[in-house]
């Protein structure tokens, strides 16, 4: 396979990568063999720390150590109670790039910084990315609510929330949310992105840890077949089954907080992704699903990503 030529931006110069392509650090998908593929190939590579004990994020760090040289990093998001021992265990195993997410990084900060870490927070909108930016983060995601899985309450599209986010910080922005190719990279960095972090499109790739079922639901999906539910408890947008029908009953009844959360109860997340149910569980996933048509290994998705972005810059010149 042709390799396409290395594309330099703040991002790939911060992170030493090829190119400025994050995978997302998504749970139950992002294992070290999906982070691995896509950090050999030459964009960045997340461990999803959200569905692992520390024992086991210990395990895939020390299993992506021995499968790469290249930079790799984690993503660990902070509503977690435990989030203060994958902390510990990032640092002590070493690892250098952090993104955090679903919380507050001023807690960490200076933990991570003091530890050689280069950290970088995941925002839905302008008024948390000069947060991140006060508290000494060095990038910033700002993720558009097209995104899979959980979303800011204020519902802002990626192609609003980016340039606000650009115009707002200094430091280097990373696009995400409705972005599964190279068009959608070249429209972000016209945009003023740095570099795009990518989930939905990683998550229906040969190394992804999730269910074979949930990889199908992704590429069988069309424009219309995502929901953003649960607005009550905290949004999040997964393709439509017999589950998000029922929240969307509840809701349009006027179930309460309390009522919703009942309703969720515990596992969905994993009952999808990691084992197929796709009828009672979360299957997470952004709106660019309906634009995934294969499975494929994740060094040819990033090297298409690549190529189609050189396809779609040429184009505008």
């Amino acid at each position: 396979m042709e390799i396409p030529g290395q594309i330099e931006t703040k991002i790939s110069k911060l992170f030493n990568i090829r190119y400025p392509i994050i995978q997302a650090g998504m749970v139950w998908v992002s294992g070290y063999k999906l982070a691995v593929a896509v950090s050999n190939a030459g964009g960045l590579g997340l461990i999803g720390s959200g569905s692992m004990k520390p024992e086991l994020l210990k395990e895939h760090i020390q299993k992506a150590k021995l499968n790469t040289t290249k930079p790799f990093g984690v993503n660990i998001p902070l509503l977690r109670g435990d989030a203060d021992e994958l902390i510990q265990t990032v640092i002590d195993e070493g690892v250098k790039i952090v993104f955090t997410s679903a919380g507050h990084p001023g807690k960490y900060i200076d933990k991570l910084k003091n530890a050689g870490c280069i950290v970088t927070h995941v925002v839905p909108s302008v008024k948390y990315a000069l947060k991140a930016e006060s508290v000494g983060c060095d990038a910033i995601v700002a993720e558009g609510f097209e995104a899979g899985g959980h979303n800011g309450i204020d519902e802002i599209t990626t192609f609003c929330l980016i340039p606000q986010v650009v115009d707002a910080v200094k430091i280097p922005v990373i696009a995400a949310g409705g972005i599964p190719d190279g068009r959608g990279m070249a429209a972000a960095f016209a945009l003023g992105a740095e570099g795009v972090q990518i989930g939905t499109r990683f998550a229906a790739s040969v190394e992804s840890s999730a269910h074979e079922n949930y990889k199908k639901a992704i590429i069988n999906a069309a424009d219309n077949s995502t929901v953003l539910i649960l607005k009550k408890v905290t949004p999040v947008r997964m393709i439509k089954n017999e589950f998000s029908q029922k929240v969307i009953e509840a809701e349009n009844r006027g179930a309460t907080r309390e009522e919703l959360l009942e309703l969720l109860g515990r596992g969905r997340e994993r009952a999808a992704i990691f084992e197929g149910d796709l009828e009672n569980g979360e299957i997470e996933a952004g709106q660019c699903s309906g634009m995934i048509k294969e499975i494929l290994p994740a060094s040819e998705i990033l090297y298409n990503i690549v190529r189609e972005y050189y396809t779609t810059k040429n184009k505008l010149v």
